[in-house]
This record gives structure tokens, C-alpha cells and sequence, in this order.
């Protein structure tokens, strides 16, 4: 197995206050990813980064894991100097009108324990980044991604899959990218069975976590059988008594990184690191943290067709066309000065719903309306359901997932309320300030890092404490500046302009990636 060789103390000193770049590393990466790169890591020849995931947008996408990877390998294959590709499962869901486009390039068989499964691979390439579909019916033909009794197997498949078509098709990259718990096996099997192999010995690997609740957890008693992993390896996935996917990439990758600084800072605190500080701890001097970002074309308010009307930060009066529609759609008084709170969120306790729930009658007591659109947990979806039954008028409860309809509450709403308990990284709150909805948040996470307090001269509101009285008084003051239209209109279009695209984030990346391969 490959050892990685550790940084200074100097840089491996953690700084979670960091607004912008990786709390670990920050020097070497805030000089890697400057506009000039330094001349010692200056190269030649094409860098060649693999993606490994789960999922990947446009083409399967069941929640933020997927927009990263879609906008950022977009990102990175703007630059010549990068030969970006993606790998990820065939599922059934993946819609025909991306299929018919995908080009059957071969197929193989896997090894995987005492299994030897067919694997045909598919290609295609869009905005410079070349894609692989991993086909396999028994463990892909199925509704959805995840949830399944055996996907500790279908992911373990994956990832060896991966190893075995890099020599397939000829590829094998400098940088080994894999994210989250699904990818963390590639990473294992890169260290474990293929390191030994020449044409394998020099890939680098990195290991994202999206979300470190999920952290893909096993009984001892399969690692061989089921994972292809020789019990001389258990020490590298064992973590209280049981296999942790994503404690073994952390041990096997060069570099691991979160979705955000403060994030990198918060999982070494139990509070936040569901049982795995201690390993983050151990390792945090291979760890940064990296904002993510949104595709500004795609969350373009100026061209987006499911808005109402089309509007931008030079002329934000079409807003109001936007605001007044959805008062209609939702059957509340159409009043063009009583302020929207919105909510589009999974109903689940992390969050912030309890605190919503302690106050939300308090503040429904002023002149407000109060939107929520989204599905989860039963208590909550009853709850709001109820809430709009008994405050008809005031407030629009909608539990579905709904894309378009989601567009529409964005642009037509004036605040949007995301006082997260814990938030890796989030994009609502960036997607609503590019539609010019003031983001109120909990400041935690990427939340912290992409919104600023509007008293400190920032984008929007925020709280600190998980307190539901502190973040009324936030709502509160954000009401009030509502009703000071000058200001108002100065403080959207500055959440407007704020930017949150992938072309900063990007050099961050390059620079983790450049600073790995030196």
C-alpha cells in the first residue's frame, strides 16, 4: 500500500474561520490556485482527473452530490491543461433522451470476491468532459439510487468496476476523485489490489464527503466475501467494531476534503462528526475544505423559461410580476407589499424545522406570508399541512418535489429561511440570492461561508446560536429592512451579484490537485 507523505506543521494547522479556501493547507493552496501558477508545478501535459460518483447531473440526480459533480468537471474541462471524466453507475432512471446518445463502447467482467459480473460501458461527452455509464442490470435496473438491502454490493461493484475499465479504455489519471461513501471503495481498491500493479502506482486519490452522516457501515464478517478485501486490510476500514467505507478512504487518500470550510473545521467536533472525529482528527493534516458553487447559466434569472417574467440585478422590477404569480398559483392574496418567507427543503429534523416550528405563529402574526414546498418525514409534512390549513391566506404548504414549481417560489419570494442544524455545504441559499431572494441562515457549514451578515455590510441574515428566538430576531430585522425599499433594492442586488459559480471553486481545486502531484 502506498504511504502519504505528511505537511509541514504549519500547514496542517486547521483554521475553520477561513471564509474562502481550505482550513488545512491553506497556504499551499491559496498559492497553487492563484491565477499564476507557481513554475515548480507547472506542466505540460494534460493533468488527468477522474471523477467517481454515485450520481452525476444532468443525467441522474437525487440531491446536491450530483450538481457537483456535473457543474465542477464542467468547470475544471474549461481548462486546457485538464482531461476531465466521470464515471457512474447505469441506472434505470437515467432518462432516454440522454440514452439514445450514449455510445456502447465494450464490456468486460468484474471480479468482485467469488462473483465474476458482466460490466458493459458506455460513453458520452459534453462541454469537454468525457462520461462513463457502468452497466450492469441486476444491480442498475431498479427504481432509484439508493435504499436497497444490497447496496453495500451494487457500490462495491461500482468501484471495482472502475479500477478494472481504467485499463479498458486506456485512462488512467493522475488524480482518483471520489465522493462520498458510494466512491469511497475505489479508493480502498486503488490502495489495497491495484497499487501493486505499475500502470496504477502513480494515481493520486482524494476522497470528498458531501455529508459524513453517511458513512457506509458493515458487519466485520463480509469484508472478504462481500468486498473483495483481504482481512490483512481490516485495519484500515474497522471503526467501532464494524467496516467503515468512509474511514478507510480517509486512510487511503491522499487528501480528503468537505464541501465547505467551516465544515472541515465543524466534522473534527463529536457535535457534527456522527462518531467519526477521532479519524478526521487523526488526518486532519491531509484535509481541506472547498466551497461549492452553482452553475450561474443554468440559475440565470435573465433566461430562465419557468420564471414568470425574465429579470436581472441591472433592472430587478420584473421581480415583482415573479412575486405577485406565485401569490396567484398559490392561492394567497395577491399583495405586492406584504413580504414572502420561503422554505424549499427536505422535511427532516437536521434542517432547522423544529425552530421554525417553536416560532413560525409568532412571526405569522405580522403582515407575512410563509411558502414551503418539499417531502420528508410524516410529523413535519402533517404539520405544515396544518399550518396552512389554519392560516389560510397567510400561509402555502406544498409537499412535493417539484422542480419547476421550485424555480418559481426562488424568483417570487423575498426571503428565504434555511436555519440548518448542520449544512455541509447547501446551494439553496446561493440559487436563492442569484434569483434575488434574501437568504436568512443559521450560520453553520457552507451556510456560514456563502452568506454574510447584512449588518457587516453582507448578502443577507444570519444567526448564530441553534435557537429559535435568535433566529426570529434575525427574521425580524430582516422584515424591517423590507420595509426600507432603497435598501432593500441595494441588498438584492448585491445577493444577486454575489459570486457563487464554480470558477473560483475550480482553482481551489486545481490547486489541491496541483499540490498532490508535485
Amino acid at each position: 500500500m502506498s504511504t502519504t507523505k505528511k505537511t509541514t506543521k504549519k500547514q496542517a494547522n486547521v483554521q475553520a474561520e477561513e471564509p474562502k479556501v481550505a482550513p488545512i493547507e491553506a497556504v499551499a493552496l491559496n498559492e497553487v490556485a492563484a491565477e499564476e501558477v507557481p513554475a515548480e508545478v507547472t506542466v505540460e501535459a494534460k493533468k488527468k482527473i477522474l471523477f467517481v460518483a454515485s450520481e452525476a447531473a444532468p443525467f441522474i440526480a437525487t440531491g446536491g452530490l450530483a450538481e457537483v459533480i456535473g457543474s465542477l468537471s464542467k468547470a475544471l474541462a474549461k481548462n486546457d491543461r485538464y482531461d476531465v471524466r466521470v464515471i457512474i453507475p447505469l441506472y434505470q432512471d437515467i432518462k432516454k433522451e440522454f440514452r439514445k446518445d450514449f455510445k456502447f463502447i465494450g464490456n468486460i467482467f468484474v471480479p468482485l470476491s467469488w462473483r465474476n459480473q458482466y460490466c458493459g460501458i458506455f460513453e458520452y461527452t459534453v462541454d469537454n468532459v468525457t462520461y462513463y455509464f457502468v452497466d450492469n442490470e441486476y444491480y442498475f435496473k431498479r427504481p432509484g439510487c439508493y435504499g436497497y438491502y444490497d447496496d453495500g454490493e451494487r457500490f462495491a461493484f461500482f468501484c471495482r468496476s472502475v479500477m478494472e475499465i481504467l485499463g479498458f479504455v486506456g485512462f488512467y489519471p493522475d488524480v482518483l476523485h471520489c465522493h462520498d461513501w458510494q466512491a469511497a471503495l475505489a479508493a480502498l481498491y486503488l490502495k489495497t489490489i491495484y497499487c501493486f500493479r505499475p500502470e496504477y502506482q502513480f494515481i493520486r486519490a482524494v476522497f470528498t464527503i458531501h455529508n459524513i452522516e453517511y458513512q457506509g457501515k458493515y458487519s466485520l464478517d463480509i469484508l472478504e466475501d462481500l468486498f473483495g478485501i483481504s482481512y490483512r486490510f481490516q485495519y484500515l476500514v474497522e471503526y467501532d467494531r464494524c467496516i467503515n467505507l468512509m474511514k478507510g478512504a480517509i486512510e487511503c487518500c491522499e487528501r480528503f476534503s468537505t464541501v465547505s470550510p467551516t465544515y472541515a473545521g465543524e466534522i473534527k467536533d463529536p457535535y457534527y462528526a456522527h462518531g467519526l472525529d477521532q479519524i478526521v482528527r487523526r488526518n486532519e493534516f491531509k484535509l481541506c475544505g472547498i466551497l461549492n458553487g452553482i452553475d450561474p447559466d443554468y440559475y440565470d434569472p435573465a433566461t430562465d423559461t419557468a420564471l414568470f417574467a425574465n429579470y436581472s440585478a441591472e433592472d430587478i422590477s420584473p421581480k415583482a410580476i415573479c412575486k405577485e404569480e406565485l401569490q396567484r398559483m398559490l392561492n394567497l392574496p395577491v399583495k405586492p407589499e406584504t413580504p414572502v418567507i420561503a422554505m424549499i427543503t427536505r422535511l427532516v429534523a437536521h434542517k432547522g424545522l423544529d425552530l421554525v416550528k417553536e416560532v413560525i405563529e409568532q412571526i405569522l402574526r405580522q403582515d407575512v406570508q410563509f411558502v414551503l414546498l418539499g417531502t420528508g418525514d410524516a410529523s413535519y409534512e402533517a404539520y405544515f399541512s396544518d399550518l396552512a390549513r389554519r392560516y389560510q391566506g397567510k400561509v402555502a404548504t406544498v409537499i412535493t418535489f417539484n422542480s419547476d414549481l421550485s424555480r418559481k417560489i426562488y424568483s417570487g419570494a423575498d426571503l428565504f429561511l434555511m436555519p440548518s442544524k448542520s449544512e455541509p455545504c447547501g446551494l439553496s441559499q446561493m440559487i436563492a440570492s442569484r434569483y434575488g431572494t434574501v437568504a436568512i441562515v443559521r450560520e453553520t457549514g457552507g451556510l456560514r461561508d456563502s452568506i454574510t451578515p447584512y449588518g457587516a455590510g453582507g448578502n443577507g441574515f444570519t444567526f448564530h446560536d441553534y435557537n429559535a428566538h435568535d433566529m426570529m430576531y434575525v427574521v425580524n430585522e430582516a422584515l424591517g429592512v423590507y420595509r426600507k425599499k432603497d435598501e432593500w433594492e441595494k441588498l438584492v442586488k448585491k445577493a444577486m451579484k454575489t459570486d457563487f459559480s464554480w470558477a473560483t471553486s475550480a482553482k481551489y481545486y486545481e490547486g489541491l490537485y496541483l499540490d498532490m502531484l508535485k
